[in-house]
């Protein structure tokens, strides 16, 4: 029993590490697209326009899913939206859903 728990636990630290890996990719894809929003809405989203930090997961997403649709108009935030596939959306909504 002890030899194959020596076995095993390589394979499980391996896991780990790479789903550690993975979440940390998709935290710096969102931080590297929201990067783009820092410029009028502050940094990390605090300040300057609307704040966009510390919404709920979701909210984010459906409100640049509202913008591509033009329900907002054809301002600048509709152009922003419309530059964006849904996986961007939603690692920037993620990751600004972190910040406080």
């Amino acid at each position: 029993m002890k030899k194959r728990f020596h076995v095993l636990v390589p394979f499980a630290m391996a896991a780990i590490a790479a789903s550690a890996s993975v979440h940390a990719q998709v935290g710096q894809a969102g931080r590297l697209l929201a990067s783009n929003c820092f410029q009028c809405h502050g940094t990390n989203g605090k300040g300057g326009f609307d704040a966009i930090n510390g919404k709920s997961v979701g909210e984010i997403y459906k409100k640049l899913k509202e913008f591509q649709a033009g329900k907002e108009g054809d301002g600048l935030m509709t152009k922003h939206a419309l530059g964006y596939t849904d996986a961007q959306m939603v690692a920037l909504d993620k990751w600004l859903s972190t910040q406080r």
